[in-house]
């Protein structure tokens, strides 16, 4: 029986789609037809998924961290046994190879890609679960980030596999948009490939951020120290979205600063629903800030005896539940 490998991007991820397709969440197994569809630039390919309700089992793998999922079904036609574990976010990270120069972090510094988090022995850890599989679907997000993932993953997992006969098709990528029953089985039936055009974009998102940041880093770091006496300079960090985030940060203490209090006026309504039930409701104008508009509102409701109360849906839940009458609501002068 083969073995199909499916890599999520969190453990909770592996864990959710994995009871999905293993039919733990359904009460009836569900069937896909099976048949083949192609999408312009892309080709996507429907399989046959019929998983035995109740069968999957799980376990730690060797890191400790993820968990492994197994349960039987058909992939392609054919009886297989799948695999569904995943990752912690990005399985490698770039750094320098060696220090160098700040000079040359800008373009001559060779890089190296290294593990995010050595502690977690990702690479390791798929490569043992990915050892003798036939075929891996990707379940990583479905952005830029996911992509690149991705081929993180096939990088660990592609040389461990069974070798490939005239020319199968082994990898496949997993679109959806939300952990639903309907979606994870939409994707499972509709199998497409990464693209290896958006994890490009992100190799080159990252170089761009470790050579500007860390030339930065250092450039700022020894131009502050001894500047100003109350400054912490032994290291100030630059980053392409760091520094943006400390200009937001900024500039709301500014706002906060320079606030100037302003007087204004509320109109509250007090609905009894009988003698020991009350309820105080909000106006949905808030506040204005002339108190003759103010006095004009309030006497205008001073004239009414009956009013229509908006209540947000988990209030209004809650009321029905405690059995008041709505019906009977009124305003209070």
């Amino acid at each position: 029986m083969k073995t199909v490998l499916m890599v999520a991007e969190k453990p909770s991820l592996a864990q959710s789609i994995a009871k999905i397709l293993s039919g733990v969440r359904s009460r009836t197994p569900k069937r896909y037809r099976h048949h083949s569809q192609r999408s312009t630039g892309q080709s996507t390919v429907a399989h046959k998924a019929a998983p035995s309700p109740g069968n999957m089992s799980s376990h730690k793998g060797l890191n400790g961290t993820c968990s492994v999922h197994e349960y039987s079904g058909t992939f392609a036609g054919q009886p297989v046994r799948f695999q569904m574990t995943s990752v912690c976010g990005h399985v490698m990270t770039l750094d320098f190879l060696d220090k160098v120069d700040p000079a040359e972090q800008f373009s001559q510094a060779p890089t190296e890609k290294k593990e995010a988090n050595p502690q977690l022995n990702m690479v390791k850890f798929l490569q043992v679960e990915g050892k003798g599989c036939d075929y891996i679907v990707l379940w990583l997000d479905c952005d830029k980030e996911g992509e690149n993932i991705c081929f993180e993953v096939l990088d660990a997992v592609l040389p461990v596999m069974n070798p490939t006969h005239s020319g199968e098709k082994t990898v496949f990528r997993a679109r959806f948009s939300s952990i639903t029953d309907t979606d994870i089985c939409a994707a499972m039936a509709r199998l497409g490939e990464p693209d290896h055009n958006e994890a490009l974009s992100v190799d080159t998102r990252q170089e761009l951020d470790l050579r500007i940041g860390c030339a930065f880093t250092r450039f700022q770091t020894k131009y502050f120290q001894g500047k100003y006496g109350n400054l912490d300079s032994s290291l100030i960090s630059f980053g392409p979205c760091q520094t943006p985030t400390l200009g937001f940060c900024v500039e709301r203490h500014d706002k906060i600063q320079s606030f100037k209090p302003e007087t204004y006026w509320v109109l509250q309504a007090k609905v009894n629903a009988d003698k020991d039930r009350s309820l105080l409701l909000d106006w949905d104008r808030v506040r204005v800030f002339d108190r003759e508009i103010a006095q004009m509102f309030l006497n205008l409701t001073k004239l009414e005896k009956e009013a229509q109360v908006g209540l947000p849906h988990v209030y209004l839940s809650r009321l029905l539940g405690a059995g008041v009458d709505l019906g009977c609501l009124w305003l209070e002068e």
